[in-house]
């Protein structure tokens, strides 16, 4: 028989979570989760996204007019190669603060719990996931670069020159690690976390992000579409077992420094409009066996970080669980078909 007083002095007679949630059911974990909170969250990140691409967009037009810019093909101010390239990355970036925005404003939890179980980015993981993928993404792009250039393109290119080079190579390392993050915090955390609320199921939660997450490429080859698909199941996945966006931030932070800086080298590389959306079968077959080797990595060294320390925190041995709901929040915090955690991993 369950006793529901409570002696003075002792823990309050409410239920407590078996421990913490997982990475896709986090927007839970304030027990105030509500159907409508990811619908409106995400037409909340949306719109902020979209008011300060426009305010980016206004702002460098009035200084495009200013200095005499001249006009693109749609009539807006050109920056050249790198300018409209770096605008472009920016833009991306917005997708971080409204992200954040839409999970402190919408859902009422800490921002920290978008990119991990731990409310926060664990610095020492994504280390350890960088030193994993830099060798395999090197060794991928050392093979595409042996292979003979795909029919009807040619393989001449013509060095950019030392002063844009320099400039182009400065461009992407400042944007495009912020540039991968926020696809990783667009997709990986907000959406999947977003979909991990209406279901326990894991694959629930990552099959819609990996679809939308190729589709936000445009369509190119049907390999193309398959190469991103296949990224955003594994990396959803790792996101999940891991506990955090870290493991798919360094993959896709590495692929696209890699790319972009060599293609900053060569003359108007950075005018293409071409995407991994628009890559062949060949290069995805090569790229593919990448990516699901350094799943394996990431696997082998959390589960090696378990054994040695006890948890299934990855880079963070001393961690501890959530603080337990308040009594107010307890029933709301267990929705209707709660499952333990533990049983879901």
């Amino acid at each position: 028989m369950t006793n529901d007083t409570t002696p003075p002095g002792s823990a309050p007679a409410f239920p407590v979570q078996p421990g913490p949630l997982p990475f896709h059911r986090m927007a839970l974990i304030t027990g105030q989760h509500s159907w409508w909170r990811p619908l409106a969250g995400t037409a909340l990140a949306l719109m902020a996204t979209a008011v300060m691409t426009v305010m980016l967009a206004s702002g460098t037009e009035v200084a495009g007019e200013l200095a005499n810019r001249p006009l693109d093909s749609e009539g807006t101010a050109s920056w050249g190669d790198i300018g409209d390239t770096a605008l472009a990355l920016l833009s991306i970036v917005f997708a971080i603060p409204a992200v954040l925005l839409a999970a402190h404003c919408v859902q009422h939890r800490p921002m920290g719990t978008v990119s991990s179980v731990q409310s926060r980015l664990r610095w020492r993981w994504l280390a350890i996931c960088l030193a994993l993928a830099l060798p395999l993404v090197l060794l991928t792009v050392a093979v595409q670069a042996l292979m003979p250039a795909p029919a009807g393109e040619s393989g001449d290119l013509a060095w950019a020159g030392t002063q844009a080079f320099l400039t182009g190579l400065a461009t992407v390392w400042l944007l495009v690690p912020f540039q991968a993050a926020a696809e990783e915090y667009a997709f990986r955390g907000w959406l999947l976390q977003a979909v991990g609320s209406w279901f326990r199921s894991p694959w629930m939660a990552i099959t819609p992000q990996a679809l939308l997450f190729a589709t936000a490429h445009g369509w190119g080859t049907v390999w193309g579409f398959t190469d991103l698909v296949v990224f955003g199941v594994v990396t959803g996945w790792l996101t999940i077992r891991t506990g955090g966006l870290e493991a798919a931030i360094a993959l896709h932070m590495l692929n696209n420094l890699v790319s972009m800086s060599i293609a900053a080298a060569f003359a108007g590389a950075f005018a293409s409009d071409d995407t991994a959306a628009d890559m062949d079968w060949a290069a995805v077959a090569i790229d593919v066996p990448m990516v699901l080797l350094y799943a394996t990595a990431v696997l082998w060294v959390t589960r090696r970080r378990e054994r040695a320390h006890g948890t299934d925190m990855p880079g963070e041995p001393n961690a501890s669980p959530p603080p337990p709901p308040t009594p107010q929040t307890a029933a709301a915090s267990r929705p209707t078909g709660y499952m333990d955690p533990a049983a879901e991993s």
